[in-house]
């Protein structure tokens, strides 16, 4: 069997990677093509270029690069169409991979799975008519994504989520963080997460700085979990908080793509509270157990064009999920440090302060990680089984 794999940015290629996972362990035989990160390419992926050229987001962001994107739209679909596998499966990053779909289906019969379903349920609902014209099949993230997709007409199938496979964090694992890091038992930590891209870290680092000054928070040491081309941009962004001595830049160079991936999770499970950017950051710090304050912004332009469109009232997939808006976000317009820092405050004061009652949050983020899986079969295994089954 031969599978043609794309993603486009850091969950894109750990959705990729237990993906593969999956196919492997049904089909011992299955080689793959593609583009992806460390973690694809740690499964068998020889990608075509850097993956890091996609990490994009937002419009004012992709205009500079567009001729660059097209160029590389063409050259994935070429790929494709000369490799004649059995099954395209793109990986989130719709700018990109649904325009690499389109040209395949323009071109040959390839059969064309895009995981994970566009938010068609917050924005622009259209978008699910109009991908069902060459999209064959979806794999979904989320128990209320199907209706929508099959309504357009593809196959769709909810494979659940892989934050919520991840094995809780041990006592021993918590333990040899403290002893890396030098910390007491006593010592109260916080993570702060500006985002998986270099454009939201360079937006969203004064920010998160402003807002960690003007916060009381106590004396708390600060983690970075980041990846290694960001390393750099963060300590550049936080660079008065770096002076202070309390805080640790964790980029994972140092060991395997799967063990960095862990020690950001134990990172977060070691926090009384975070501080994050919007996205599918929010999921493994539920899966971690740890309350969180959300926000993001984007620049002007994107902001102003995006906020009119938008159909839900929470952009946070734990509010989401659980169907409930204890996770404080400040999204655009109220991104701003002096209302972000309140909420902040109340958030870790009710997991480090023990005359205050127990954050609202513990419950939700118990009931996210059951509704995402938490308990059954790894979703890279689903998603496997579901592309198999509907060859």
């Amino acid at each position: 069997m031969k599978v043609f794999v794309v993603a486009g940015e850091p969950s894109g290629d750990k959705l990729g990677a237990a993906l593969m996972a999956g196919l492997k362990a049904l089909v011992p035989d299955v080689t793959f093509d593609g583009v992806g990160g460390p973690l694809m390419q740690g499964q068998g992926v020889d990608s075509m270029f850097a993956m890091e050229e996609l990490s994009l987001m937002g419009i004012a962001e992709i205009l500079p690069k567009y001729r660059h994107l097209k160029r590389r739209i063409r050259e994935t679909a070429d790929a494709v169409i000369a490799a004649k596998p059995d099954v395209l499966i793109t990986i989130d990053s719709p700018d990109f991979c649904l325009r690499v779909a389109l040209l395949v289906k323009a071109g040959s019969n390839v059969r064309t799975v895009h995981y994970v379903a566009p938010t068609v349920w917050a924005w622009r609902a259209g978008r699910a008519e109009k991908m069902a014209r060459h999209i064959d099949h979806v794999l979904a993230l989320f128990p209320f994504e199907p209706p929508f997709m099959q309504a357009a007409g593809m196959d769709c199938d909810f494979v659940g989520h892989p934050v919520a496979a991840e094995p809780p964090v041990r006592p021993d694992e918590l333990r040899a963080f403290d002893e890396k890091y030098g910390l007491g038992r006593g010592t109260e930590c916080m993570v702060i997460l500006p985002g998986s891209r270099r454009s939201e870290v360079e937006r969203m680092g004064p920010i998160f700085g402003q807002t960690f000054a003007q916060a009381d928070l106590g004396d708390m040491f600060v983690v970075f979990p980041t990846l290694p081309h960001l390393r750099s941009v963060v300590e550049q962004q936080f660079a008065p908080l770096m002076s202070s001595g309390k805080v640790c830049v964790m980029d994972g160079s140092d060991v395997t793509p799967e063990q960095a991936a862990r020690d950001r999770l134990v990172a977060m499970a070691r926090a009384s509270v975070a501080l994050a950017a919007s996205g599918t950051v929010s999921l493994e710090l539920a899966a971690a157990g740890t309350p969180m304050v959300i926000a993001y912004d984007m620049n002007w332009l994107s902001r102003q064009i995006i906020s009119r469109m938008l159909t839900t009232d929470t952009v946070t997939l734990v509010n989401l999920v659980s169907e409930t808006r204890v996770v404080p976000e400040f999204i655009g317009a109220q991104c701003q440090p002096h209302l972000i820092a309140p909420a902040l405050e109340i958030v870790a004061k009710a997991r480090t302060d023990p005359s205050q009652p127990p954050s609202p949050q513990d419950a939700a983020l118990t009931l996210t990680m059951e509704r995402l899986g938490r308990g059954g079969d790894a979703p890279g295994l689903r998603a496997a089984r579901a592309v198999l089954a509907r060859l």
